[in-house]
Parts: structure tokens; C-alpha cells; sequence
């Protein structure tokens, strides 16, 4: 039986694949995140099925005790935008340092570990066809992508054993993130938590042929991000940090064709969520907030 570690467990896709680890029925796993209200809550319901650690993937101490027992981490913790462009160095700190931990770890106590590294397909801004060979050029500004490619980067230069994904916009019912401030004209690459979650579980099966690469884990289509937009704020409604996110925050260009958007699906067949189950789950979701629907009316365009 594998163990394996997730990182960032509570997390949006963290407990995605931590509900897919449990389907499966043969691995023995352990969660790690922060100690708060919301990771507690989040992860009661499985402390009778699996470990639950909570603590810092920056301290050294846990880390070394933890990394030395696991077969595959699964590693998705770490800060996302807008937190993660507020201050030059806070992505660095938190990502390439935890990253940072994790690797030293790996190399001295357990360098059979396979770790997987949930990075981001905006990375490639700005580039209108693009793949995972594709140069990555960054404006000094960019703090959180510049952490991004820096924990790409050590990872591929200090382990022998390591796949990295890059994901698009990934969507669930948390709608308010950054990830989705994007431009009404624009097309964008998207993919459901669900499928992004069984895109590490499956690659577990696959380690042999995943080792030492990089892939972008995405839906077949791009989308209108106008269309997402409408269903967002029809089915399911908006709040205050959605407005204020719209109107303050800098927004992130998309990307016009990748090259190599079936490569991973090939390999693992990852891909089983559609745009229609999607907004079928807003549309149930949204039953339950009646005023955050109709206001966001306002906001939808056709």
C-alpha cells in the first residue's frame, strides 16, 4: 500500500483528491495543512479514514519527520493571488520556501519520493500559442509567478523523481478568486476541481511514464470567459469581495491555443467533468442565495 502525503489538504482541490485517494481503496494517506477553523472543519469528517497533521510545510523539524515515510507527495500548498501579489517577497517566502523544505527533505532522507508540483498555466501570459517547451518571460512585477517558476526550476534541477502540473482556471463554487478576474473578450483554458484533483490521483498509476515532466492539465475547449462569467453570476450570485476584486484588482490576459493540450489526457485519461455538469452544480448551489443572484444581475451582460 502507497502513502501518500497531500499538501494543502484542505484546500479546494486538496479534499478533491483526498475524496479520489479513498475511492480507491489502496492508499495510506496523510493530510497536512495549517491549523485553523476552516482546515478543521474542512477535514473532520475523514479523521477516522486518514492522518490528519496540522502544521507548516516550512518548518524544517515537521518536515523532516514527515517526508521520510511517503511513497508520493502531493504537493498543493501555498499562497494564491491577489495575497500573493501584494508584496515582493511574500510568494517567495511562503511557495519556494515550503517548496524549498519539501526538496531538501526528499533528498536526504527520501529520494525515492515521487513529488507532484501543482504549478500555473499563466505562466505562458501573454503568449498566444504555447506548450510546455515554451520560453517563460516575466515582468519583475509577476511576485507570485516568479515563485512559480523558481519551485519549477529547483525541482527539476534537485530530484530525480517529480511531475509538474500546470493548471488553467480551475472551477468550483469558490468563484471569487483572482483566478477568474480575467477580461470579458478573452477566451480561457479551464479545468473542474474534480478533474484536476483525478489528474494526481490517476498520474500515481503512472509514475514510470510521468517522471521528470512537465505537463498543462486542462479541458479539451477553451471558453468564452463572458460566458463563464453570466453563468457564474446567474446560477450562482456574486458578494462584496467578487465587486471589489473586479474593480481594484489587476486582471490576467489569457493564452490563445496551446499545443500540447491532449499530451497528459493521453497518457492517464483524466478528463470526465463537463462545462454542463459545472453549471448544473451553480445552478443547485444557487438556490440557496437567492439575493447574491439577483444582484449580481447588474453585472451580467449578454
Amino acid at each position: 500500500m502507497k502513502k501518500v502525503l497531500v499538501t494543502g489538504a484542505a484546500g479546494t482541490i486538496g479534499l478533491q483528491v483526498i475524496k479520489y485517494l479513498l475511492s480507491e481503496g489502496k492508499y495510506e494517506i496523510t493530510a497536512l495543512d495549517l491549523k485553523n477553523n476552516k482546515s478543521r472543519e474542512s477535514l473532520k469528517k475523514y479523521k477516522q479514514r486518514i492522518n490528519i497533521i496540522f502544521g507548516d510545510v516550512c518548518d524544517q523539524t515537521l518536515m523532516e519527520a514527515l517526508v521520510k515515510d511517503f511513497d508520493v507527495i502531493i504537493h498543493l500548498a501555498g499562497v494564491l493571488p491577489p495575497l500573493a501579489d501584494l508584496k515582493k517577497d511574500l510568494a517567495s517566502q511562503i511557495d519556494y520556501e515550503g517548496v524549498a523544505r519539501v526538496v531538501r527533505c526528499i533528498n536526504y532522507y527520501n529520494p525515492k519520493c515521487h513529488l507532484f508540483y501543482a504549478s500555473t498555466m499563466l505562466l505562458y501570459k501573454n503568449k498566444w500559442k504555447f506548450d510546455v517547451k515554451s520560453h517563460i518571460k516575466l515582468d519583475d512585477y509577476d511576485y507570485y509567478l516568479q515563485a512559480k517558476k523558481k519551485c519549477e526550476d529547483l525541482i527539476k534541477n534537485k530530484l530525480k523523481n517529480y511531475t509538474i502540473y500546470r493548471f488553467p482556471t480551475v472551477l468550483s463554487l469558490v468563484n471569487e478568486s483572482l483566478i477568474l478576474n480575467g477580461y470579458r473578450q478573452d477566451k480561457i483554458y479551464w479545468i473542474a476541481k474534480e478533474d484536476a484533483a483525478y489528474s494526481f490521483v490517476k498520474g500515481i498509476n503512472y509514475l514510470n511514464k510521468l517522471n521528470g515532466q512537465t505537463f498543462n492539465v486542462l479541458a479539451k475547449e477553451a471558453i468564452s470567459y463572458q460566458d463563464l462569467l453570466n453563468h457564474i453570476l446567474k446560477n450562482y450570485g456574486l458578494s462584496l469581495k467578487y465587486i471589489y476584486q473586479r474593480t481594484f484588482i489587476d486582471k490576467y490576459p489569457s493564452c490563445q491555443e496551446c499545443l500540447d493540450i491532449d499530451t497528459l489526457n493521453d497518457i492517464i485519461n483524466y478528463r470526465s467533468t463537463t462545462l454542463e455538469d459545472y453549471y448544473q452544480k451553480l445552478k443547485k448551489a444557487g438556490q440557496k442565495r437567492p439575493v447574491a443572484k439577483v444582484i449580481a444581475r447588474i453585472f451580467v451582460r449578454d
